[in-house]
C-alpha cells in the first residue's frame, strides 16, 4: 500500500499538508481561477509571498469560500513571507499586517523570512534601487534582530508557527541559539537534480520541516528574469529526464508526478506552482502510488549537489556582495 504521509508535524504539534498551490509569478488575473481548482481538488495549503503580488486576489478567494460555508479558517493552511525589503526588526509587524489585510485573514499559519539578503526599506519599489540604480541592499542586515521581531508575531497571534526561506545553515544555526521560538520549517529549492542531503540533514537534527520548492524544476524562472531586464539561463529540464520518464511510465503517471513523489516519500513538502485546473489536479494526485526502493536509488542518482542549483541569486550582482549571501558555502 502507498504511504499516506499527507502531512509533516511541525515541533509545536502544528500539522502542515505535505502537498500545497505554489503561486510564484501567478497573475492576479489567474489567481482566482487557480485557487477554486486546488480547493476543489482538496489543497489546504496554499503558499504566497508578499513579494508575490498577489495576496488581495488568494484573499478574495479565500473569503468567497469562507463565507459559503463550504470551509472554515481552520481547514487552511496558508504561507506567507517577509519581503527582503522587511528584513529589519522595525518592518516585520509592518509587512505582516499589510499581507493580513490583504489576504483577509487574522493569522498566517506559517511566515516566513524571505531571504537572509536584507534591502533597505525605502518607498514602495519591491526591488528599491540607490542613487545609482543599483539594488539597494542593507549590509547591516541582522537576523536575530529580525527573528525577535517575527517571535513577537507569534506573541500577538498573527503567525501560528514562523521559519525561514533561503537560509544556509551557519545562518539557521545562529537563529536558533538565541531563538525563543524555533523555526519550524525552511522553504529551499530541492528537487531530483540538487537533493539537499546536507541541509536537509542539519535541519532534521534541529526539528526543522523543509518545504521544496522548484520540485519540478522552475520553467518560468527564465521569464521572471526577463520582465525584469536580468540575465537568463536555460533551465535544466526535470521533466523531460530519461530516468524520471522511465519511472513515470512504470507506475502509469507523470513526470511531475514522479518528481513530487520523491520529495514526498522524503516527507519534505512540495509547493507545484500552476494555474491551469487539470495540471494542479494532476500534482496533487501523488497520494495513490508509490515509488520502490530501485525506483528511489535511480531517482537518488541523479542528484548533481551544487551544480544542479537555479535560483543562484547572482543577480544583480548586489545579491552576491552582500554580508548575509546565503551560497558562499555548501550548504
Amino acid at each position: 500500500m502507498p504511504s499516506q504521509l499527507t502531512s509533516v508535524t511541525f515541533h509545536n504539534g502544528m500539522k502542515m499538508p505535505i502537498v500545497g498551490l505554489g503561486t510564484w509569478q501567478a497573475k492576479p488575473e489567474e489567481i482566482a481561477i487557480a485557487i477554486d481548482a486546488a480547493l476543489e481538488v482538496g489543497y489546504r495549503h496554499i503558499d504566497t509571498a508578499y513579494i508575490y503580488e498577489n495576496e488581495a486576489e488568494i484573499g478574495k478567494t479565500l473569503k468567497k469560500w469562507f463565507d459559503s460555508g463550504k470551509l472554515k479558517r481552520e481547514d487552511m493552511f496558508i504561507v506567507t513571507k517577509l519581503p527582503p525589503k522587511g528584513n529589519h526588526a522595525g518592518s516585520v509587524e509592518k509587512y505582516l499586517k499589510r499581507s493580513l489585510k490583504a489576504l483577509q485573514l487574522d493569522y498566517v499559519d506559517l511566515y516566513l523570512i524571505h531571504a537572509p539578503v536584507g534591502f533597505e526599506d525605502v518607498g514602495e519599489n519591491l526591488f528599491p534601487t540607490d542613487k545609482n540604480g543599483d539594488l539597494a541592499t542593507d549590509p547591516s542586515t541582522d537576523h536575530v534582530a529580525v527573528w525577535k521581531a517575527m517571535e513577537a508575531q507569534v506573541d500577538a497571534g498573527r503567525a501560528r508557527s514562523i521559519g525561514l526561506s533561503n537560509f544556509n545553515s551557519r545562518q539557521i544555526a545562529r537563529i536558533v541559539k538565541t531563538a525563543r521560538i524555533r523555526p519550524a520549517n525552511l522553504q529551499v529549492e530541492l528537487n531530483v537534480y540538487f537533493q539537499q542531503r546536507e541541509l536537509v540533514a542539519f535541519c532534521k537534527a534541529l526539528d526543522i520541516t523543509i518545504c521544496a520548492y522548484a520540485a519540478i524544476g522552475s520553467p518560468g524562472m527564465n521569464q521572471w528574469m526577463k520582465d525584469r531586464d536580468w540575465p537568463a539561463s536555460e533551465m535544466p529540464d526535470l521533466l523531460n529526464d530519461p530516468v524520471v520518464c522511465k519511472i513515470a511510465k512504470q507506475h502509469n503517471k507523470t513526470s511531475a508526478q514522479v518528481l513530487l513523489r520523491h520529495c514526498v516519500q522524503r516527507d519534505i513538502v512540495v509547493i507545484p506552482k500552476s494555474v491551469k485546473p487539470d495540471r494542479i489536479k494532476e500534482n496533487f494526485q501523488v497520494f495513490d502510488f508509490e515509488l520502490t526502493a530501485e525506483e528511489v536509488e535511480e531517482l537518488n542518482s541523479l542528484d548533481r549537489r551544487q551544480a544542479g542549483r537555479m535560483f543562484k541569486m547572482t543577480f544583480p550582482i548586489q545579491f552576491t556582495t552582500h554580508p548575509e549571501f546565503p551560497y558562499r558555502e555548501p550548504y
